[in-house]
């Protein structure tokens, strides 16, 4: 199997000028996708500003008909469910059969985005009842799911709907124990050296995660250039 590569767009910008930049290289070297954050500021510094991930990935769609646009991850609770969906829906009606929805339940790291801007911040077990509903749905109209969280209740929900877990930034160790349980992607801050980047990459493919996705800075010719070569194996 060859792992699919993928970037996370730096959307942590005032406007979406790099955000579409990094896009277009990455269509222009074959990387297979685009993804973004959904987040109201980067965790941890809210005086940052966030770019909406849906109109981004609107506009790369439009430009770059031939790459996979998706969340990494959606977060339940922002928006109500049925808008969630919508979002998709919308999307995938831009970009049909090339849109990964990606979702997950938040934490309680990201309460205090909620909270300030007065959106409930429901309980675990709520935002776990609504991520089933969510993914239900998606999978019913063909849209390719993925679900983002490492505890084991998320992971679980992932399993019950035979959808992609996500694993942020687990190492490769994990990463095999858990394909063995059902399909996985990788997804993570990348290695700053070409070679780690490489070793890197290779694990993943060994591990047998299906998408190995880097977030933003990565040499995208490296990158590229992995992607080529497995393709060969």
């Amino acid at each position: 199997m060859t792992t699919k590569v993928g970037v996370v767009l730096p959307t942590f910008r005032e406007t979406p000028v790099e955000a579409l930049a990094v896009a277009a290289n990455c269509a222009r070297l074959g990387i297979d996708g685009v993804f973004a954050y959904d987040h109201l500021w980067p965790m941890g510094n809210r005086n940052r500003p966030a770019l909406a991930p849906f109109p981004v990935l609107a506009a790369v769609a439009k430009a770059h008909p031939q790459m996979s646009i998706g969340t990494l991850v959606a977060r339940i609770g922002l928006v109500a469910d049925e808008v969630l969906i919508k979002q998709f829906v919308s999307l995938n009606y831009l970009a049909p059969g090339r849109v990964i929805a990606a979702i997950g339940t938040g934490d309680k790291l990201n309460r205090e985005e909620n909270e300030a801007y007065g959106i409930a911040f429901g309980s675990a077990d709520e935002r776990r009842e609504s991520l089933g509903t969510v993914i239900s749905d998606l999978i019913g109209r063909g849209i390719e799911t993925w679900v983002g969280g490492l505890s084991a209740p998320t992971r679980l929900i992932a399993r019950d709907h035979g959808c992609a877990l996500n694993l942020w930034g687990v190492d490769l160790g994990e990463l095999s124990e858990e394909v063995r349980r059902g399909p996985v992607t990788w997804a993570g801050s990348a290695p700053t050296d070409h070679d780690g980047l490489r070793e890197h990459y290779q694990g993943v493919q060994e591990a047998g995660a299906s998408w190995a996705v880097y977030g933003f800075p990565v040499d995208l010719e490296v990158l590229a250039s992995l992607r080529g070569s497995s393709q060969g194996l």
